[in-house]
């Protein structure tokens, strides 16, 4: 009896014990689980894919990768020559990112592949059903800032003593390359900036927007810059002073964002291929093989061609008093009759043509004679129209008063 009484309370107490744990179970059942958060990105919802994320690798192509993946060699074939005229799958770039969305299933079969072109454009191949192929940008936003500085030895130097990109260094000094000789600048010129930046996803910094306004400082004379959009309908923008006069030449000061300058324009150069004195009609700018080259000025191909001493050219004519040229490029970009505006790419520097080295050689012509350019009392850019005037002035006000609102560092 009382080994039977002493089972029964063993029994109680397990069922007490248990009892709420199986209550807590069952409760647990009846809440309504949270439904795991959407992740959209490129237009597409990742939940709805197994998602592979992956780089260009040394030794990968287009084809490899979608058949690392499972899509068959066939099927590869017919893709690439569905999408090459958009998409060059040759032109792949070591180092880019890619994703490929994969159906849920036991197929895992490839239905999206994403390149990302830069930090915001990318490229979609969409191989469901007929395949297609489109470009889009991944949405990005604005921030407002504001910046002083103050030179001890560099424009660069000061800016990144800031914590800020050089791409400010490198934008102020095309705003200024007609203003401000940026190799004279003295310790105690200063500046203040008012721009704008982008960024995805509001973390990743995608760049420099642009410079809205901004003053500088050199050997105490302020020089203002605005920037303005001067044509409504084509949204092209320049930079103007406070007095709305244009900062900007009607050329550039040079075909290359960077470069040094390896032979000036001479009457008499020893030219180091032909081994002899001659006239030298025209500016050597060297350069890495491959930097881009730009048209100084807007203008008419009038010759993209190839010559034995020129190698790969191009001839640019801008009015009926200006002409340049450009050789010994690696790479042609522009036809002849194509028009271009002032900073279009038309080339890339090589070394064709009677060259040692990759250089781009600029020649200009003033009246149809070859003259040096650094010796030229060159033109301005196009003033404002009258009717925009107001308009620019009303605009430029209250940029005017914030950058005054911004206080000046004191040089170390």
């Amino acid at each position: 009896m009382k080994k039977f009484s002493y089972l029964l309370m063993m029994m109680m107490a397990f069922i007490a014990c248990n009892e709420p744990q199986e209550k807590n179970e069952i409760a647990d059942n009846l809440k309504v689980k949270p439904k795991p958060a959407i992740v959209k990105e490129f237009g597409f919802v990742l939940n709805d894919y197994e998602v592979v994320r992956d780089t260009i690798k040394s030794g990968d192509s287009f084809g490899l990768i979608l058949g690392t993946h499972g899509v068959d060699p066939n099927q590869i074939f017919e893709i690439v020559n569905k999408v090459r005229d958009t998409f060059n799958p040759r032109k792949i770039i070591l180092g880019k990112p890619y994703v490929i969305l994969k159906a849920k299933d036991s197929s895992q079969t490839p239905k999206i592949f994403i390149y990302e072109n830069d930090l915001i454009n990318y490229t979609v191949v969409d191989l469901r059903d007929s395949v297609s192929v489109y470009t889009a940008k991944k949405p990005v936003k604005i921030t407002k800032r504001t910046v002083a500085g103050v030179i001890n030895s560099s424009l660069t130097e000061a800016i990144q003593e800031e914590g800020l990109s050089y791409l400010i260094a490198h934008e102020m000094s095309n705003i200024y390359q007609w203003s401000i000789d940026f190799f004279r600048l003295q310790p105690g010129d200063r500046f203040k900036i008012v721009y704008n930046e982008k960024y995805i996803n509001d973390t990743i910094y995608a760049g420099i927007e642009n410079i809205e306004a901004s003053v500088f400082y050199h050997q105490e004379k302020p020089y203002y810059a605005f920037n303005f959009m001067v044509d409504s309908v084509s949204g092209a923008r320049d930079y103007y002073d406070e007095k709305a006069r244009p900062l900007q030449s009607f050329f550039l000061k040079a075909p290359l964002d960077f470069f040094r300058i390896s032979s000036r324009f001479s009457p008499n150069r020893f030219h180091p291929v032909q081994k002899r004195w001659k006239a030298h009609k025209g500016t050597d700018y060297a350069a890495a093989h491959g930097t881009p080259i730009k048209s100084t000025a807007n203008g008419v191909v009038i010759a993209s061609s190839y010559t034995a001493g020129n190698g790969n050219y191009v001839k640019i004519k801008h009015n009926d008093t200006y002409t340049t040229q450009y050789l010994h490029m690696s790479q042609r970009l522009v036809k002849q009759g194509q028009r271009v505006k002032q900073g279009d790419i038309i080339g890339k520097v090589g070394s064709t043509g009677l060259a040692t080295g990759p250089h781009v050689c600029y020649r200009f012509w003033k009246n149809g004679v070859q003259v040096d350019p650094f010796r030229q009392n060159l033109p301005s850019a196009e003033p404002i129209e009258d009717k925009y005037i107001e308009t620019y002035f009303t605009a430029i006000e209250p940029l005017k008063n914030e950058l005054g609102q911004i206080e000046f560092k004191e040089p170390i």
